[in-house]
């Protein structure tokens, strides 16, 4: 049997081999295919839906790769939405722009790419730990960068801080009750640190940090006034380490061992956008008051929802004190008694709280009662008063987590700086608790002004405190809504409203 087989091998082996002989098949035709343009690709993800999209710019950033174009697939691949892909693009996203961002000695890419360590289960050991080493060396890059960019690399620990308040003028009352809580919060710290205030009323800046200095200062708080803060900023550096309590005017901090905190009506504005964006929202009303706090919150607002492909329908810049029903006509395009809510699905609202009362029940005079209003903690006073704020129900808004321990963290047992807020609570009034707030943390960001340059976040009194390259700190506030005249919490942080496109 084994000769048998070996003999018909024999003569397949020969059959092929003759009929090679006497004639091979033609080489298939070979079709040259011109690799993908990179720059075609962005254009075709012009076209397309946004997840779509999303693959299509990542494809691309590896061409720009594959062609030795690494500064263009680096911005390509910054400019992709990650949440858009799916698991597996993700993660593929995440190796390649980590990659590159490390190799352009860029930690906060690096930081933005490795965010998903903790929501993607679907890596492997040897991804997971490729990102982790990259996280790793991007915090210890950001950190050392952030001192070195604030001017802040031989700050030791601080033993005397010098407060920089105002005795007379306009800002009197806020500086007194700024003052009044760092001492109470200093007082219930019970360490050693060293107080110290001055009198920011007549002298000039240059006078005062000559006095603080010749006093043992090491690190100031203030000054207050806006002006100031913008005096401070455009110089090279300041004397000593400073946390402005306000924000100035200048487009950028440029100032060294200069950090800028304060309650921004503009990050607010600029996170309700954010938030009404994420919720599907597309075209949206405008209504702020007519003065300048006004205009600054809504150009931040304008500035955010725009950035992020929204249209503004209308904006309407009200008068206090006019009419409610006016301003409501004018943003929802009412006609007889009917709003016309073709092209508008949401509205933004900064208000204080009397005038915030009165716009969903004129909302639903003119029958828009479904659409979502989004506004800031100005319509929040703060006090648990049910029956004044049931005109409030369904109005979502941000507030600090002292305003609203409930939604921002469960309680008011687990709020930052729970002593304090349980004294100010008691003895102190309610119209400046947020103030309050403020100068507790700008005791906890001056005591410890080490540990937030490393870590680069703090829980606050006021909120989620980032601080960002330019030395400017960045609120993220708790959202929460109204039910039955109280702020509620929102259960997840995708909610979704009525009415919603």
């Amino acid at each position: 049997m084994k000769q048998l087989y070996r003999g018909l091998f024999s003569i397949v082996l020969t059959a092929l081999f003759l009929g090679g002989c006497a004639g091979q098949p033609s080489p298939p035709e070979v079709v040259e295919r011109t690799p993908p343009n990179a720059e075609q690709l962005l254009r075709e993800a012009e076209q397309q839906p946004p997840e779509q999209a999303a693959i299509t710019r990542l494809e691309a950033a590896f061409t720009f790769d594959r062609q030795g174009q690494q500064s263009l697939a680096f911005d390509t691949a910054g400019d992709i939405d990650e949440s858009l892909l799916s698991m597996e693009d993700r993660i593929r996203w995440a190796l390649f722009y980590s990659a590159m961002a490390q190799s352009a000695d860029q930690p906060e890419a690096v930081l933005r790419a490795t965010e998903l360590l903790e929501d993607e289960p679907g890596m492997s050991a040897d991804q997971l730990q490729t990102l982790q080493e990259r996280r790793r060396w991007a915090l210890s890059s950001s950190r050392q960068l952030n001192a070195e960019q604030l001017g802040l690399t031989e700050l030791g620990t601080i033993g005397h801080i010098g407060v920089f308040l105002p005795k007379s003028g306009a800002l009197t009352n806020i500086a007194s009750t700024i003052e009044d809580v760092i001492k109470a919060h200093h007082d219930l710290q019970n360490n050693a640190v060293r107080l110290s205030f001055f009198d920011s009323s007549d002298a000039s800046l240059g006078e005062l940090y000559e006095l603080a200095r010749q006093q043992g200062v090491e690190f100031v708080i203030g000054p207050l006034s806006k002006e100031n803060v913008t005096t401070l900023e455009t110089q090279q550096s300041v004397p000593l380490p400073t946390l402005a309590l306000n924000y100035g005017r200048s487009e950028r901090n440029q100032a060294q061992k200069l950090i800028q905190f304060g309650l921004s009506a503009e990050d607010e504005a600029r996170q309700v956008a954010q938030r009404a964006w994420t919720d599907g929202h597309r075209q949206i009303a405008i209504m702020v008051p007519d003065n300048d706090w006004g205009r600054r919150a809504g150009e931040a607002f304008w500035d955010t929802w725009s950035e992020a492909g929204g249209r503004v329908t209308n904006a309407v810049s009200y008068a206090p004190d006019d009419a409610v029903t006016r301003a409501v006509e004018s943003a929802l395009n009412v006609r007889g008694e009917r709003a016309q809510l073709e092209n508008i699905d949401a509205l933004f609202l900064l208000a204080l709280p009397e005038y915030a009362r009165q716009v969903p029940p004129t909302l639903d005079f003119y029958y828009a009662s479904d659409l979502p209003i989004y506004a800031t903690s100005h319509l929040h006073e703060g006090l648990l008063q049910p029956r004044l704020n049931q005109d409030l129900d369904d109005v979502f808004f941000v507030d600090i987590p002292w305003q609203i321990p409930d939604a921002a963290v469960g309680g008011e047992e687990v709020l930052p700086s729970y002593e304090s807020y349980r004294l100010l609570r008691e003895e102190g009034e309610m119209s400046m608790f947020r103030l309050m707030a403020m100068g507790v943390d700008a005791y906890e960001i001056a005591t410890g002004i080490e540990d937030f340059i490393e870590s680069e976040r703090i829980s606050g009194a006021t909120g989620q405190l980032t601080l960002t390259s330019d030395g400017r700190i960045y609120r993220e506030l708790p959202w929460a809504k109204f039910q039955n005249g109280i702020p509620s919490p929102i259960m997840t942080p995708d909610f979704q409203t009525d009415g919603e496109s």
